[in-house]
């Protein structure tokens, strides 16, 4: 009899957590070119950071500092393209190309608007908001350096901008129809062209004048053209394949009700992302009130964890699209059932990655050109990012379940009101009205991480985010 119950819990868990391997097939075959597309990139991203590094730390936490307000615009376009991409998804499922043609047209205006409005923040307002990130302690004539190698590296790469925006808009709704191969090409194409122009700008090679921060930028511009190139051409050359394409600029008109529905789901998503990014881009900031060589630390714990966070950060998007399908297609308990797989199998990889990262932790560092006091804490901050890492995997997991049911605002309260409530106001206050070493400081501010994840999981867990959004949703009209 005990047996024969612990056999059937067993059965359970395994239906409800694990799948077959047909489960696994669809998931390999969604996240790995998209694993393979961030790993490339963030070890360009990683050889980038080197390549400046090696110029001088000035150099690349001026470069750092730039990239965390690039990273605030690319969240928001993240963010204001998720809610037309979680229809695109359902109407994919459901089979109706002119509904995400649609789609794509209300993504073409929203990174209009979003490239206006970024652009005269960056050109009114940059170098007060880089000069946020210097007044920790430290040399003034290296603060004065990096205000200047960050804002001569912005200026370059708002040229960057729109293309990047558009690669977005194609990436991201060939992903939502389950094409994930063309998207990484392409981000590959974009990758190399950056590693080895960067290693000609920068250092001056084959007749080229060093151009140190300035050099890393245009390559990265130059680059980010490059993959539009390819998946513009490639996509609209096999319209057959791609049948969204077919006719997309004949009209900009999309439907009012589409529209409404569209911008009730996507607003709260937008400013989510746009309060998230804005809430982790200050906890940089507050961070950096403990010195400058804390920028330098945390630009260098960045660069790498994020070559060991793809697995989860890719997994979201298998989230996205395998849950959001599902749910197009009117299968309430397979999108359930998916969700709860997905997120198990992210938390039990990211064990093994968070393992890998401690035991590497020690040796990355010493990759750059700077103070063993910088190593030391980036090794630090690296460890603490390699615990939480299977926290994060499941938070992040959750996130894209719960968006995938339309439930929008539930993820701005989750993810950007969680982040400005709870996080933002525990770590400044902790930094500010305590005398918390920083290698203290920091694990003690990520604990607010778990807290997080708890809440996801019991959102989830009520399931009452599953819901299909497209099949009374008028495409046409």
């Amino acid at each position: 009899m005990k047996q024969s119950a612990s056999t059937s819990v067993f059965q359970k868990f395994r239906n409800t957590f694990i799948g077959d391997r047909r489960f696994y097939s669809t998931v390999f075959m969604l996240v790995l070119p998209l694993i393979v597309q961030n790993t490339i990139s963030n070890v360009v991203n990683l050889l980038d950071n080197i390549m400046i590094g090696q110029v001088g730390t000035p150099q690349m936490s001026g470069v750092a500092i730039a990239n965390q307000l690039i990273f605030v615009f690319n969240l928001t376009i993240f963010g204001g393209l998720s809610g037309a991409g979680i229809f695109g998804a359902q109407y994919f499922g459901a089979g109706d190309h002119e509904g995400i043609r649609h789609t794509v047209r209300f993504k073409l205006w929203t990174v209009v608007i979003t490239l206006v409005v970024a652009t005269i923040i960056f050109l009114t307002c940059g170098d007060q908001l880089i000069s946020l990130y210097l007044t920790g302690d430290g040399d003034p004539a290296e603060r004065t350096a990096m205000l200047e190698y960050s804002r001569s590296y912005l200026r370059i790469m708002l040229w960057g901008l729109l293309p990047f925006s558009l690669s977005q808009v194609y990436g991201g709704t060939l992903r939502e129809t389950g094409e994930t191969m063309l998207p990484m090409k392409a981000s590959l194409a974009g990758v190399v062209t950056n590693l080895c122009l960067n290693y000609i700008l920068i250092y001056g090679k084959l007749g080229f004048p060093v151009l140190g921060v300035e050099g890393a930028a245009i390559a990265t511009v130059i680059s980010r053209f490059v993959e539009l190139a390819i998946i513009v051409v490639y996509t609209h050359r096999h319209s057959g394949k791609f049948r969204f394409v077919e006719g997309l600029y004949q009209t900009i008109r999309i439907p009012k009700g589409l529209t409404f529905n569209i911008m009730k789901k996507g607003v709260p998503l937008l400013v989510n992302e746009l309060l998230w990014s804005l809430g982790m881009t200050t906890l940089t900031q507050i961070f950096s009130t403990r010195g400058l060589n804390v920028v330098a630390a945390l630009n260098i714990t960045s660069t790498i964890t994020n070559l060991f966070n793809v697995v989860f950060i890719s997994m979201g998007s298998a989230v996205a699209v395998m849950v959001g399908q599902a749910l197009g297609a009117n299968d309430i308990p397979r999108a359930k059932q998916t969700a709860w797989r997905l997120i198990f199998f992210n938390a039990c990889i990211c064990i093994v990655v968070g393992g890998i990262l401690i035991a590497l932790s020690p040796i990355l560092p010493h990759i750059y050109n700077t103070t063993d006091e910088v190593r030391m804490l980036a090794t630090r901050f690296m460890q603490t990012s390699a615990v939480y890492m299977a926290v994060n995997a499941m938070t992040h997991c959750t996130y894209f379940t719960i968006r995938s049911g339309g439930k929008t605002f539930i993820t701005f309260l989750f993810d950007s009101a969680y982040t400005w409530v709870i996080f933002v106001p525990f770590t400044y206050v902790l930094t500010h009205f305590t005398n918390l070493e920083i290698l203290v400081l920091y694990p003690v501010c990520y604990f607010a991480d778990i807290i997080k994840c708890i809440i996801g999981i019991t959102v989830v867990k009520t399931g009452h985010w599953a819901q299909n959004m497209v099949s009374d949703t008028a495409s046409n009209g």
